[in-house]
């Protein structure tokens, strides 16, 4: 009986001693904590010539996040970011200019988002009629 008790205590003592600084250390970890508090937004936008994005190369891409704070690639990531929080990033809401004049020249542009707004997955392609129609309907999301 004694035998099994002693055997009893260094298994337990060897588990707290061995699993109880790993749990302790998976806790206090201060630098997991603020990545939970927001959703993820980071998309993938891409800008090419064609009719749709699998008949278009891209000629252009670039990464914008939006959680926490504005980064990426994108040249103008805060302004996209404001633009697409004030949309609920619905990227068929973004509106065109008003004022904008453009040729009725066809060259279409295609461009995508590709990636997660707020915790949800975004696909998204639309295809303008030539680069000033779409420079004009995308403000500065999809000027790159």
């Amino acid at each position: 009986m004694r035998n099994t008790a002693r055997w009893a205590a260094t298994l337990g003592l060897t588990a707290t001693a061995v699993c109880g600084p790993l749990t302790g250390s998976a806790l206090a970890t201060p630098s997991s904590a603020p990545a939970s508090l927001y959703a993820p937004s980071a998309l993938v936008l891409t800008v090419g010539h064609g009719v749709n994005a699998a008949a278009a190369t891209p000629e252009r891409a670039v990464t914008l996040n939006c959680a926490p704070s504005a980064s990426g690639t994108h040249p103008a990531a805060p302004d996209a970011c404001a633009e697409l929080r004030a949309v609920g990033g619905d990227f068929d809401a973004l509106t065109a200019r008003a004022g904008v004049m453009c040729t009725q020249i066809w060259n279409p542009v295609v461009v995508t988002a590709q990636g997660v707004w707020q915790g949800k997955r975004v696909s998204f392609e639309r295809t303008f009629a030539n680069e000033c129609v779409k420079d004009a309907a995308a403000t500065s999301v999809f000027s790159f």
